[in-house]
């Protein structure tokens, strides 16, 4: 009954807590670098993971070669997706465009799970995938602009697109026995050495410790770097790909709902009829 519970709600909390990344960012980073702003955060959340560690004692993987997958799906969800990201958005791509660019995840999981797992995807979660992109287009219709940027940008969020797809199909492929906490450590091990070789080369490494960078990093390492993605590697672990990447989905519409909320950011009805569609394309998905 219990992990029935947890089955169920997970699913929720992660989506609430990975929306609300774009807002923390947004508070963040009048007052530091991306890439600085990201090492600081996977550094204290390092520390925090070795408090957890003291206490529930996970079974760390024995082998090296385990530990060395681990590290490398951590540059792949982190490193490449979160640079990618940022950095498109310091090169002048709109989020609203980095948002439907990286949006594409789930079609893309979708068209390889076939091939890596040897699993057929149903044709009604083949329609969920689909209308879901639609539906995020219309969420995000009013906030596309194609003015501003360059090629630089668009690598970066192919990059951070190319990142969470393969760094999702590679997971799921690796951790199939393996504790979250150790998922987690050994991810944000390798993460924390690529922002700060980032941080190093590309930036000044500046920081203004303003309370409000201060109160959106700690948000920002307790809820998205602890609670969602442990959430991610337990939905990750315990669910097909191609169903967890359509969670991303609905990253979108609540973030724009957040924005509207605390930035006042216009919210139309074809940016609401969007998110109608993408929450029963999701379930739609998720549904056995």
């Amino acid at each position: 009954m219990k992990n029935r519970l947890i089955a169920s709600v997970a699913p929720l909390v992660f989506v609430l807590l990975w929306s609300t990344g774009f807002i923390g960012a947004k508070y963040a980073l009048p007052y530091v670098e991306p890439f600085t702003l990201l090492f600081v955060r996977f550094v204290i959340a390092l520390a925090v993971l070795l408090l957890l560690f003291a206490h529930f004692k996970p079974v760390l993987p024995a082998n090296w070669p385990q530990r060395l997958h681990l590290m490398f799906s951590g540059l792949l969800v982190h490193g490449a997706y979160l640079g990618g990201v940022f950095s498109a958005i310091k090169l002048g791509m709109p989020a609203g465009v980095c948002a439907i660019l990286v949006g594409l995840q789930p079609l893309l999981t979708a068209f390889a799970t076939p091939f890596v797992f040897k699993r057929r995807i149903p044709l009604l979660h083949w329609i969920g995938i689909a209308t879901g992109f639609v539906g995020i287009s219309m969420v995000l219709s009013n906030q596309i602009s194609l003015d501003g940027f360059g090629a630089g940008a668009v690598i970066a969020a192919a990059a951070a697109l190319l990142g969470i797809t393969v760094g999702t199909i590679y997971q799921k492929k690796i951790t199939a026995h393996t504790d979250v906490l150790s998922i987690a450590f050994f991810q944000y091990l390798a993460a924390t050495l690529f922002f700060a070789v980032g941080s190093a080369f590309f930036e000044t490494g500046h920081i203004i410790w303003d309370v409000q960078l201060i109160l959106a990093l700690l948000w920002l390492v307790f809820g998205l770097s602890i609670g969602a993605i442990l959430l991610l590697n337990y939905l990750i672990k315990n669910n097909e790909a191609h169903k967890v990447s359509s969670l991303f989905y609905l990253v979108p519409p609540l973030t724009v709902l957040e924005a509207y909320f605390l930035f006042n950011e216009t919210l139309g009805i074809l940016n609401v009829t969007g998110m109608v569609i993408v929450a029963i394309s999701v379930f739609i998905v998720m549904k056995k």
